[in-house]
C-alpha cells in the first residue's frame, strides 16, 4: 500500500501538472520554431503575444459570464477562444505589416528582426498591463476537478488522494487536437507542403511559384492561434497574470531548442522535457521517500533539489547545456 501511495503522490504533484505544463509549453514553442523556420528569426514577442490573446479571451470571459451565458460544467473561455484566436491573429498581422515587413522587403538581417521583436514585446506588455492591469485575474468557472482528492481516497482506500483538475484535461485534449491538425495540415495539405517547401530552401520555392505573401500571412496566423491557446490554456490551469508570460519566454524557447529548433517534432518533446525537468528539480520528495523507504533510513529534510523560486532557472540550465554540446537539439533541428 506504501507504494501505491507513493506513485499517487508523485502522480498528483509531479506527473499530472507535468503533462498539463508540458502541453502548454508545446504549443508556445511550436508558435515560435514556426515563425524561426519560416521567416527566420526567433520571435522574442511571442510570450507577450500569448499574453495577448489570453487578455482577450479573459476580457470576453467576463463579458459572457456578465450576461448569463455558460456552458457549464466547462469553463465559459472555451467560448471565448476562438475570437481570441481571431483577435490575437489579427493584432500580429497588423504588427507584420507597421513592424516586419519593411525589413522583409529590404532582406534585412535576421538580428534586425530579433530587436524588432524585442521591441514589439515591450508594447505588448505594456498594453496588456494597461488595459487589464499588472494583477492575478481569475477567470475559470464550471467544475474545477474531474478527480478530487478525498472521493479518490474513498473509493481505493488509500491515505494519498488523486485530483485531476478540468483545466488540466481540457489543457492536453485540446494540445493533443491541435497537434494532430497542425501536422495534417502541414503534411498533407498542398498549402502546408508549400510551407514547409519555403522552410527547406526559399529560392527554390519562390522559382516554383509559391506565394511569399501567402506564406508569410499563414505563419502569422498559425503562430498566433497556438500562442493564443497556449496562453489561455496556461491562465485556466493557473492564473492571468501578464509578468508571468514575460517569464515563460524562457522554458518556451528552452523547449524550442531541446528539441530542435525549426522542427516541430522537437518543439513538442522539448515541451514536455522542460516541463518534467522543472516540476521534478522542485518537487520535495521527503514524503514520496518515506512512503517507498524504511522508517530507519526516512529522510529528515525536504529532499528538494531546488526551491519553486528557481523554477524557470531550471529551463535556463538545460538551456545552456543544450546550446554547449548539442546545439541541434534532440531532433536535429537548425543550429543556433
Amino acid at each position: 500500500m506504501d507504494v501505491l501511495n507513493g506513485v499517487v503522490l508523485l502522480a498528483n504533484f509531479v506527473i499530472v501538472p507535468g503533462l498539463a505544463y508540458g502541453s502548454q509549453l508545446a504549443l508556445g514553442a511550436l508558435g515560435v520554431t514556426l515563425v524561426y523556420s519560416i521567416l527566420r528569426f526567433s520571435n522574442f514577442a511571442h510570450g507577450d503575444t500569448m499574453a495577448f490573446g489570453a487578455m482577450i479571451a479573459v476580457l470576453l470571459t467576463w463579458w459572457l459570464q456578465s450576461t448569463g451565458i455558460s456552458i457549464a460544467p466547462l469553463p465559459t473561455a472555451l467560448v471565448a477562444l476562438p475570437f481570441a484566436v481571431v483577435a490575437t491573429a489579427a493584432m500580429v498581422l497588423v504588427i507584420d505589416r507597421t513592424v516586419y515587413r519593411s525589413f522583409r522587403q529590404t532582406k534585412s538581417a535576421p538580428v534586425v528582426f530579433v530587436i524588432a521583436s524585442v521591441g514589439v514585446m515591450f508594447i505588448l506588455n505594456g498594453i496588456v498591463r494597461f488595459v487589464i492591469g499588472p494583477g492575478d485575474q481569475r477567470f475559470a468557472d464550471g467544475a474545477r476537478f474531474i478527480v478530487r482528492a478525498r472521493d479518490f481516497r474513498q473509493t481505493f482506500g488509500l491515505e494519498e488522494g488523486l485530483t485531476i483538475k478540468v483545466s488540466q484535461c481540457i489543457t492536453l485534449l485540446t494540445a493533443v487536437v491541435t497537434v494532430v491538425v497542425l501536422f495534417w495540415f502541414l503534411f498533407r495539405t498542398r498549402t502546408g507542403k508549400s510551407m514547409r517547401a519555403y522552410s527547406d530552401n526559399e529560392d527554390l520555392a519562390l522559382i516554383s511559384g509559391i506565394s511569399t505573401e501567402r506564406v508569410v500571412f499563414l505563419t502569422w496566423v498559425i503562430s498566433a492561434a497556438l500562442a493564443c491557446l497556449a496562453g489561455t490554456l496556461y491562465g485556466l490551469d493557473k492564473s492571468f497574470k501578464p509578468f508571468t508570460y514575460f517569464q515563460l519566454l524562457l522554458p518556451i524557447f528552452a523547449s524550442a531548442i531541446v528539441g530542435g529548433l525549426g522542427n516541430p517534432f522537437g518543439a513538442i518533446a522539448g515541451g514536455f522535457v522542460v516541463a518534467f525537468s522543472e516540476i521534478s528539480m522542485t518537487y520535495a520528495y521527503k514524503k514520496f521517500l518515506g512512503y517507498l523507504l524504511p522508517d530507519a533510513l526516512s529522510p529528515s529534510g525536504l529532499m528538494q533539489l531546488l526551491s519553486t523560486e528557481y523554477k524557470f532557472a531550471v529551463s535556463f540550465m538545460i538551456l545552456v547545456l543544450v546550446l554547449i554540446y548539442r546545439p541541434t537539439g534532440i531532433f536535429r533541428g537548425r543550429s543556433v
